[in-house]
């Protein structure tokens, strides 16, 4: 499935989003209203201890996103608005940003659950 994950800041959820998704077969990219300058350290960590790479991994705009090259295209939650483009789900999630590892981890632990539910 190739699918495109949508937050605000494209520096926590939607980056572990795109690439616990890679990891388990999916096509997937990631993008933000509004770009961070860089990724939150602890997504790279959560990332990289669920051995996934974040090398190259950077926050990218929507607007550089059509929905029309993806099956599914996910809001991460913060009522995430993007007027040129369809919101096929909305995840919901707390944004953990500037939070403890620990919270990291389990929005990890439910973003790996709903995608493995995205093949039932």
């Amino acid at each position: 499935m190739n699918l495109l994950f949508v937050c605000v800041g494209n520096s926590c959820r939607s980056q572990m989003a795109e690439g616990i998704a890679r990891s388990m077969g999916h096509s997937a990219d990631s993008a933000g209203t509004h770009p961070a300058k860089h990724i939150a350290s602890n997504a790279v960590v959560v990332l990289n201890n669920r051995g996934i790479s974040a090398d190259g991994m950077v926050p990218k705009s929507v607007d550089s996103f059509s929905a029309d090259d993806y099956d599914m295209v996910i809001s991460m939650g913060c009522g995430v608005h993007c007027p040129l483009m369809r919101i096929d789900q909305d995840w919901n999630l707390d944004d953990p940003v500037g939070q403890a590892l620990s919270v990291y981890q389990a929005t990890a632990d439910e973003i790996e659950r709903r995608l493995k539910a995205l093949h039932q």
